[in-house]
């Protein structure tokens, strides 16, 4: 497999053909941006990689915990963590529920030494819901989806380069699908 500096050095490579695809696409630099930033963030922070001591998972540094279940639950190279179709959406998945699990121990965190009332399950959709509606009003109806798709290609780009290293190798590649 290519090492984590060959990963990195592709990542970067790939970013601007990727912010220009899109830019073709939609004819927005907005988007073209938002897409080249989540594709680097992909590729550096957000790809299959984070299942292992890797320099992905080194780069979350304090925030390396919320990858441990992560770890825990996915076995390294599955279909799950370098699978084209569902490996970033499973990240993509698994860090918004972290995020909100995080956020809900530290507002009852907050609330216990608050005297406050511990929030629910609803409340942290309404904010969730608020979340959106302010990202929509003020970064385009379409934000969520480009940077999904960012995200995916910087990963796909990872997962690409590693069917490529195992095409070489063995010939094979099927386990990455």
């Amino acid at each position: 497999m290519p090492s984590g500096r060959t990963h990195d050095a592709i990542t970067f490579l790939l970013a601007a053909p990727s912010a220009a695809t899109a830019y073709l696409i939609t004819g927005g630099l907005t988007s073209a941006a938002v897409v080249a930033a989540a594709f680097v963030f992909g590729g550096l922070m957000f790809g299959p990689d984070l299942d292992t001591v890797s320099r992905q998972y080194s780069r979350w540094s304090i925030f390396r915990f919320l990858w441990i279940p992560y770890r825990r639950f996915f076995s390294h190279r599955s279909r799950f963590t370098h699978g084209l179709i569902f490996g970033a959406l499973i990240r993509v998945v698994y860090f918004l529920g972290a995020l909100s699990i995080f956020a809900l121990i530290v507002a009852g965190t907050d609330a216990v030494f608050a005297d406050g009332e511990i929030p629910g399950f609803n409340d942290l959709t309404r904010v969730w819901r608020v979340v959106g509606i302010f990202v929509r009003r003020n970064f385009g109806e379409y934000f969520f989806l480009f940077v999904f798709l960012g995200l995916w290609l910087g990963a796909a780009s990872h997962t690409f380069t590693d069917m490529a290293g195992s095409y070489i190798k063995t010939g094979r590649v099927a386990k990455f699908l």
